[in-house]
């Protein structure tokens, strides 16, 4: 136990430290016993070692024997940061809020808030499954861009929004055009109206606008497929997809031209006027 006791006391020499068993065993040696420095660098060699879940363990205890210290501010952040990096994203957001209410002048708040927002970002998967976290990930990160515009994190949050949004676009695009090869051309048609209103900044927005002008041709709405190519060619007249669209259209004896009032015709006289939405 003497031994154990020394190498925590010599800590900060990494060739002091053990390979295996850490410092002390938190079984034999009570916490109490170490002061939050001591308990905050076995934490930080727990991390070291690759083991999240007892890094994570150690700094909340000194949030626990230590709660008005500088070492408990410091120890909340870092236990947030081993969560996450345990994957133990519910607890990660747990001290990253605490820490956030508790702290929110401090230095690391914003680094508080883009973890809490990490830990729904890293959770967003494929785009064919359910996209609640998407949403919250989009809110969260809007959190790390208007409250801490100014910080490191608000350049990365921007893009990690940016692909979480278009993520949002992959998953309207995906049911749309399971709808349109079924050929229920009406509910695909919403979807992919989605895009164009509500995702245009996104990638997603020339295949929309392409598959708006073969559901429109399915149903006989010439107009509609007509205006949906002009806006296409518009905005994006050097991509395939235009050329795909153009070819259909012409195919029939038709061409890209804005006609009508519909809301596609709408979307063409704003863009014609330079304002896309």
């Amino acid at each position: 136990m003497l031994a154990a006791t020394v190498g925590l006391t010599a800590c900060g020499d990494r060739n002091d430290r053990p390979t295996t068993g850490g410092f002390f065993n938190r079984q034999e040696i009570p916490l109490e016993s170490f002061s939050p420095q001591q308990i905050f660098e076995r934490g930080e060699f727990e991390l070291e070692e690759g083991d999240p879940t007892d890094a994570a363990f150690y700094f909340g205890e000194i949030e626990r024997l230590y709660p008005y210290s500088d070492w408990a501010r410091r120890a909340l952040i870092m236990q947030a940061f081993s969560y996450h990096q345990d994957k133990d994203y519910p607890n990660s957001r747990s001290s990253a809020q605490r820490f956030i209410d508790f702290y929110p002048d401090d230095d690391d708040a914003a680094y508080a808030q883009y973890l809490l927002a990490l830990s729904y970002y890293d959770q967003i998967d494929e785009v064919g499954r359910d996209q609640g976290l998407t949403f919250q990930a989009l809110q969260s990160l809007r959190e790390v861009i208007e409250r801490y515009p100014n910080s490191e994190y608000a350049k990365t949050s921007i893009l990690k929004f940016d692909l979480a949004f278009d993520h949002l676009a992959g998953k309207e695009m995906e049911i749309g055009r399971y709808y349109l090869r079924r050929d229920h051309y009406a509910a695909a048609i919403n979807r992919f109206r989605v895009v164009v209103e509500d995702f245009q900044t996104t990638t997603h927005t020339p295949e929309a606008l392409h598959r708006l002008v073969e559901a429109y041709l399915s149903l006989g709405l010439d107009a509609e497929a007509q205006t949906a190519a002009a806006i296409l060619g518009h905005n994006y007249q050097s991509t395939d997809w235009y050329e795909d669209s153009y070819n259909l259209l012409t195919g029939q004896g038709l061409r890209p031209r804005a006609i009508g009032n519909s809301w596609l015709a709408q979307i063409y006289r704003q863009t014609i006027r330079g304002r896309w939405l």
